[in-house]
């Protein structure tokens, strides 16, 4: 789960790591009572999404007086930002985070996640923090710095100190720089994050280091155990049809292509988009149902999946196991029946009872076309999407 930047700099400060002066506002009076508090007569406007690139994708601009300020809230407030990261949709901005000049020396990136080969949390930082780190990570990889924490020693001084002098700062900022990593990491582990990133972590030109901006993400399956968190989530920064799987223990994740699968288990579901692609169309979405698929939870996944505009042609793929075909047969008919699916849809079982399975979907009167392994599933999916989308 993602976190806005302004949620990020609460957390940060709650650890004790400096963030440059600044606050939320959803709406234009929030935002001028904001910059009057700041001071001044310049201030950063700043689009809240769950995205990366907002500079670039005009998301943060300089203003000048209450006038510019507030034109550029109202034009900010109720539009959609497009970042490279956004999709081609964009990402609604439903709040701005108004904050203070500052006056920059130098920026650098910092940053802490999960690695998960060799199973560690990893720091990484660079000299070159801004808007171009991507593309320095692309082209120069060299700039990156990598170093990771053991779990037991936690993090450590000299790792610290180390990477301070590899990004060839001043001895008194390599100090402020140890005290924010042990804060990053006290922060990364009581939080179950899985990731959070500072870009840039500025140093100002009277000598301080500061958290400019702030990307934070809490890894799901520990939001149980961070309730004050899991408030924090924004669904309108989330696919609405993701949340509406979530709501049905659904494992979905929206895609570009235009075939929809419906898989029980997480490796099938991979190995079927795989498969999808290799004879030449293209996935609409993961879904997992999951093991104990139940037909109630069968008939919520097909009305994801017709919901998508863009689905030409459906493709079931079910290894009975757990649940057996026969009784995931019942529930594909009554979600086909129940949610009146209007696309192709081409069914592959195997498993248990899957010689039952197959004659009720057989005998049940729908247009179900059956496939007799996985090859031919991809086949007869593809070539019927292609025959929708002429």
């Amino acid at each position: 789960m993602n976190l806005h930047e302004y949620q990020a700099k609460i957390l940060f400060t709650e650890y004790g790591i400096p963030v440059t002066p600044g606050s939320h506002a959803h709406n234009v009076k929030d935002a001028l009572r904001h910059a009057a508090d700041l001071g001044g007569d310049g201030w950063v406007v700043k689009a809240q999404v769950h995205a990366g690139g907002r500079g670039k994708g005009g998301g943060v601009k300089i203003v000048h007086g209450r006038a510019e300020l507030e034109d550029c809230v109202k034009r900010m407030l109720g539009s959609r930002l497009v970042t490279k990261q956004s999709g081609p949709g964009g990402k609604p901005v439903n709040c701005v985070v108004v904050q203070s000049l500052c006056d920059i020396g130098s920026e650098l990136y910092l940053s802490m996640l999960v690695d998960r080969a060799r199973r560690r949390v990893a720091v990484i930082g660079s000299r070159a923090g801004g808007m171009d780190i991507e593309e320095v990570a692309a082209q120069e990889p060299e700039k990156i710095l990598t170093f990771v924490i053991d779990p037991v020693m936690g993090m450590q001084e000299f790792q610290c100190r180390r990477l301070g002098f590899a990004l060839r700062i001043e001895a008194d900022h390599i100090k402020q720089l140890t005290a924010i990593l042990k804060s990053l990491y006290r922060l990364f582990i009581d939080k179950d994050l899985s990731l959070v990133e500072i870009n840039p972590l500025i140093i100002t030109r009277a000598g301080k280091l500061e958290a400019l901006d702030g990307k934070v993400a809490v890894d799901d399956n520990a939001l149980y155990r961070q309730h004050t968190l899991e408030e924090w989530r924004d669904p309108t920064q989330e696919d609405e049809k993701e949340n509406r799987a979530k709501l049905f223990d659904l494992n979905y994740v929206a895609l570009d292509g235009n075939i929809a699968c419906m898989v029980n288990g997480a490796g099938l579901a991979m190995a079927t988009m795989d498969i999808i692609k290799l004879h030449g169309g293209d996935p609409a979405n993961f879904l997992d149902v999951g093991g104990g698929a139940t037909t109630e939870r069968v008939s919520e996944a097909f009305k994801l999946i017709v919901s998508d505009p863009k689905v030409k042609a459906i493709l079931v793929n079910i290894f009975g196991g757990i649940v057996r075909c026969d009784l995931i047969a019942d529930g594909i008919i009554a979600a086909v029946r129940e949610v009146g699916v209007s696309v192709p849809v081409v069914v592959r079982l195997e498993g248990t009872n899957v010689d039952q399975g197959k004659r009720l979907l057989a005998d049940s009167g729908l247009s179900i076309i059956a496939a007799d392994n996985l090859a031919d599933a991809a086949d007869k999916v593809v070539a019927a999407a292609k025959e929708r989308g002429h």
